[in-house]
């Protein structure tokens, strides 16, 4: 196993002095930058000019500015938007005020993968990418706690991009809980084949065609929500506590020996072939040309998808049942 390292070893000073402008102000963005200002780093936050978050991120004690201006005198650029607009933003804003020794960091390394973003020779470039959402790195920071983060060094110009990085990740509160090594072509691929086979797409579609089977079978659609939506959540947190090992512990005998016996059944040789077929079209860049394209294209496609998946029979009665939870009260 890699070596994790913890916040001893991050603490390098290596962004003492320093400014650091973090572009975005969105889950990641607002987050990070809270963080690193409350570490004792000099934190700007770039923004278009006229972004609704502008006043946000001010409000909260911030200095803001355009990202063209923040980029002139900051010594680390993390870029925090969406991967769609980075190059762009890239090219405009970014790139004309790169100059010699700068860094430029990510969290997450699709476009410097697929080359939608080549930075100059002569400037440092790495990743830090905590492993939760925006808002748990901000909580768990505040409480005193971190968010394990990867990190990787993709061009290290200065000699110094390793203890740079060290550094931001120390100030965003990862060192806490450790950073691990890594590659941005490590972290895409894996990534990527995460979301779309596991975490989102594999996940979204299970519990859709569950909640099918037992409607069409003449089950009420309440308990068919219940049965392979609403409990999903209670499975993933004893998994996330303590590993399947958790899980089968405290679920009852029946359901064990059921997941012993049919998830091989449901998850075949047929689904592992597909999904080694989905990793295939993401490590040759078919997936990233296909995103690419659906975004120059106006996103057509996806937002059709998008409209017709909220009018799925899973999301009408899921939204009643919820409004029955008194402790669930999500942010629309």
């Amino acid at each position: 196993m890699k070596k994790i390292y913890k916040d001893a070893e991050c603490q390098t000073h290596a962004l003492d002095n320093k400014t650091v402008a973090i572009v975005g102000y969105g889950s990641q963005g607002h987050a990070h930058a809270l963080n690193l200002k409350e570490s004792g780093y000099n934190v700007i936050v770039a923004l278009y000019d006229g972004s609704k978050s502008w006043a946000k991120a001010e409000a909260a004690g911030l200095k803001v500015m355009t990202t063209a201006e923040a980029t002139k005198v900051a010594d680390v650029i993390m870029i925090l938007i969406n991967d769609e607009h980075q190059p762009a933003m890239y090219e405009k804003d970014i790139l004309p005020n790169l100059t010699e020794g700068k860094a430029l960091a990510f969290a997450h390394g699709f476009n410097i993968h697929f080359q939608r973003i080549v930075p100059p020779t002569n400037v440092d470039v790495f990743l830090i990418a905590p492993k939760g959402p925006g808002h748990t790195v901000r909580a768990e920071y505040t409480i005193g706690r971190g968010v394990p983060c990867l990190y990787a060094v993709y061009q290290d110009y200065t000699g110094n991009c390793r203890d740079i990085s060290f550094a931001y990740g120390h100030g965003i509160g990862g060192g806490r809980a450790g950073l691990l090594e890594t590659t941005f072509r490590e972290e895409t691929e894996t990534d990527l084949f995460g979301e779309q086979a596991v975490l989102c797409g594999g996940v979204s579609e299970l519990m859709k065609v569950g909640f099918e089977v037992l409607c069409e079978a003449g089950y009420d659609p309440e308990n068919a929500y219940y049965e392979c939506m609403h409990e999903m959540k209670l499975i993933v947190d004893m998994v996330y506590q303590g590993g399947l090992s958790r899980m089968r512990y405290s679920i009852s005998d029946t359901a064990e020996y059921g997941d012993y016996c049919i998830g091989k059944r449901i998850i075949t040789d047929e689904t592992k072939k597909e999904m080694k077929k989905v990793l295939r079209e993401i490590q040759d860049g078919t997936f990233a040309k296909n995103w690419i394209l659906e975004n120059q294209c106006g996103r057509m496609n996806f937002n059709a998808r998008r409209r017709l998946e909220t009018e799925h029979p899973i999301e009408k009665v899921g939204k009643e049942l919820r409004a029955l939870m008194s402790w669930n009260t999500p942010n629309e």
